[in-house]
């Protein structure tokens, strides 16, 4: 598994303790990080990246994904494919020169491990169309 794919994995796992746990991003990523200092630090500094991205503009990518996601609330959804919505919308924002194919293919391999097949269309359709949103990078 490539380094990006785990830092998105290891963003994934911080933003479901987030949501769930109802920690402060501080909190999570303090007793996230703890039990897995074995990490190369490449892989910790762009989950870190995602994470503190995803959870500092939750309430702008949160209403992206309900306009795409046509009749579903993000209280609605799944904890984890919230997730994955919310740290692809996030690499979206911001690391625009992430090629948006690579990261809705990342989302989708991420989501056939944590999710289910459903899920895994639900997650393509809306990703496709908030990408489709959004101004091209330059």
């Amino acid at each position: 598994m490539g380094t990006r794919r785990k830092s998105r994995e290891l963003t994934l796992q911080m933003l479901f303790q987030f949501d769930m746990g109802k920690q402060s991003t501080e909190q999570v990523q303090k007793t996230f990080w703890a039990e897995r200092k074995d990490l190369d630090e490449s892989v910790r500094g762009f989950a870190d990246d995602l994470f503190r991205l995803a959870t500092s503009r939750m309430e702008e990518i949160d209403k992206m994904i309900e306009r795409h996601a046509e009749h579903w609330r993000m209280d609605r959804m799944a904890a984890v494919d919230r997730n994955i919505l919310r740290a692809g919308v996030a690499e979206f924002l911001g690391f625009p020169k992430t090629p948006r194919p690579v990261i809705i293919n990342e989302a989708l391999e991420i989501a056939r491990r944590f999710s289910t097949p459903e899920s895994v269309q639900f997650i393509n359709g809306v990703l496709d169309s908030v990408g489709k949103e959004l101004p091209s990078a330059k």
